[in-house]
């Protein structure tokens, strides 16, 4: 299978095509193109590929453009770190997505979908409808509501350092080193809280940027993090997270 990406960032892009050749070797990446006027000109002056991953927001604006410029015919796979919520639409509409950070048993699902070649359905109308939900403007919890025995409380977001799930239960700490347990899931959380400060460093723990005390390399290509307030536990960032936590860090 012959494939192309639109992706502006260079370590997802390294990261999906490993993902992709691991699964499936006679992958073959043709190009890796990092914009909608790259993109166009490919597209235009090349055969069509088998298929194409596509990032909706690339560096000149959102991917959805480029079906404005070029007929495309074969099947596009979107990938995006916004929620589900905002590109439900797609699989209504046969198209699908992949929500960052990727998931090597989704990207499986997906593989098998190209391969059984379901026919496209692309609609400039869904696309528009799908990018006036992306310009909208994000917004995030603010403060979160806390239940103790027979009262409620709430606590700032911006005075949570970091969240964690024990025993199927999700707790976090503040900077004051006090500890609550509330009802969201940590998939809940990613999509409440803003990514600017906040990172899911691994399936466990979600920390905010100024609570990381220490960073240490560590074996197996993980990172070793020292917290504020310090947690029980030792601290790891996931290897497969490792790259996109480093872009984050440099903002």
């Amino acid at each position: 299978m012959k494939i192309i990406l639109i992706e502006d960032e260079a370590p997802a892009a390294k990261q999906l095509t490993k993902l992709l050749t691991q699964l499936d070797p006679t992958i073959f990446v043709l190009e890796t193109l990092d914009s909608i006027e790259g993109a166009t000109t490919w597209l235009r002056n090349f055969p069509a590929p088998d298929a194409i991953f596509m990032d909706i927001q690339i560096a000149d604006g959102l991917s959805f453009e480029i079906f404005n410029r070029v007929q495309i015919t074969c099947p596009v796979v979107f990938t995006t770190a916004f929620d589900q919520y905002a590109v439900k639409a797609f699989r209504v509409n046969a198209i699908d997505y992949l929500l960052k950070p990727l998931e090597i048993s989704e990207l499986a699902i997906v593989l098998n979908k190209l391969k059984n070649k379901i026919a496209p359905n692309y609609s400039i109308d869904l696309f528009q409808t799908i990018a006036n939900q992306f310009m909208k403007p994000p917004t995030f919890k603010t403060r979160f509501l806390i239940k103790q025995s027979a009262t409620l409380t709430f606590v700032e977001t911006n005075e949570i350092a970091y969240f964690f799930s024990e025993d199927g239960v999700t707790q976090f700490y503040t900077f004051q080193n006090k500890k609550y347990l509330i009802e969201q899931t940590l998939d809940e959380l990613e999509n409440q809280l803003n990514p600017t400060q906040y990172f899911r460093i691994n399936r466990k723990m979600i920390v905010a940027i100024k609570c990381i005390k220490k960073i240490s390399p560590y074996f197996n290509s993980r990172l070793k993090l020292e917290l504020n307030p310090p947690y029980a536990e030792d601290i790891f960032v996931a290897r497969e997270r490792v790259a996109e936590f480093k872009t984050w860090l440099g903002g």
